[in-house]
């Protein structure tokens, strides 16, 4: 019987390890992402519902550090760097803490984002941008706690929050026109010199055609400052592999010397080998 036992529990086991009880959250969980001018704003929350309570002033006290939603942190996150009530918010990722009264809210922004709820310990350190929000009361109470981003503009838009009768919006500029610039005049500079190497790596590595790949790495070495090693060692396999094995140990030399001062062990060693092979 002990027998039987332990092979029926060793058969069991793994249908006991997935097996899983799912009921869903009092307070789901949300994800919304938003494209603002060239900058994406993405926002993790859990939303918690009134179901019959008073919400401000009461489940959620006016004049307290509120955790912004329920469960883990309000998590917002921006590709770029935003402009906040005149101030420079970096770019990454931030816990949204809230401080709800009767006609403003204090909105902040906190550098730890791995807390349930408020921080155990509050470090003033981490708040990285703290500002102050209207409050614009709803005609319509909101059942769900809910956080949008609105008024969309190509150089701004708003963080907005909506629970019960309350609402805020606050405005976060975008670095539209600089990204685009910088986009438009990176583009219209042409290809760099890296562009040039990767294509030059291509066409030798695929057996293409050589003669470009020569142009392409001769390019990539005119237009960059420091002439890296690994572009000459590029360049010094066309050669070789174009027949010309004096100018393929000329260029073998010169990252040779590259890598040594790079202190480049595996390129120091791989240029010595071929300047040995293609000078017999």
């Amino acid at each position: 019987m002990k027998k039987l036992l332990i092979a029926l529990a060793i058969v069991l086991a793994p249908f006991a390890a997935e097996a899983q009880v799912r009921t869903p959250q009092a307070s789901p969980k949300a994800y919304i992402k938003q494209t603002v001018g060239l900058t994406d704003v993405e926002v993790t929350y859990s939303r918690p519902g009134a179901r019959g309570r008073a919400v401000f002033g009461n489940l959620v006290p006016f004049g307290k550090l509120w955790r912004t939603g329920a469960n883990e942190n309000t998590v917002i996150n921006f590709s770029d760097d935003v402009v906040i009530d005149g101030k420079t918010l970096k770019k990454g990722k931030y816990a949204i803490y809230t401080i709800p009264k009767i006609e403003s809210w204090e909105v902040i922004f906190y550098l730890s984002t791995d807390n349930w709820g408020l921080p155990e310990n509050w470090n003033d350190a981490y708040v990285v941008l703290r500002t102050t929000v209207k409050e614009n009361a709803l005609p319509t109470p909101v059942e769900t706690f809910t956080i949008g981003i609105n008024g969309l503009d190509q150089n701004f838009g708003y963080l907005e929050m909506a629970w019960e009768n309350s609402h805020i919006a606050l405005k976060f500029e975008v670095p539209t026109a600089k990204t685009a610039i910088a986009s438009i005049e990176k583009t219209l500079a042409g290809p760099t010199w890296n562009d040039y190497y990767a294509a030059s790596q291509y066409l030798f590595s695929s057996n293409g055609n050589l003669d470009t790949a020569k142009i392409y790495v001769d390019k990539a070495l005119d237009m960059s400052t420091d002439k890296p090693y690994y572009v000459s060692r590029l360049k010094s396999l066309i050669q070789a592999k174009q027949g010309d094995k004096k100018g393929a140990v000329e260029t073998a030399k010169i990252s040779l010397a590259a890598a040594e001062a790079a202190n480049n062990q595996d390129y120091v060693k791989m240029n010595k080998d071929s300047i040995a092979e293609w000078s017999r």
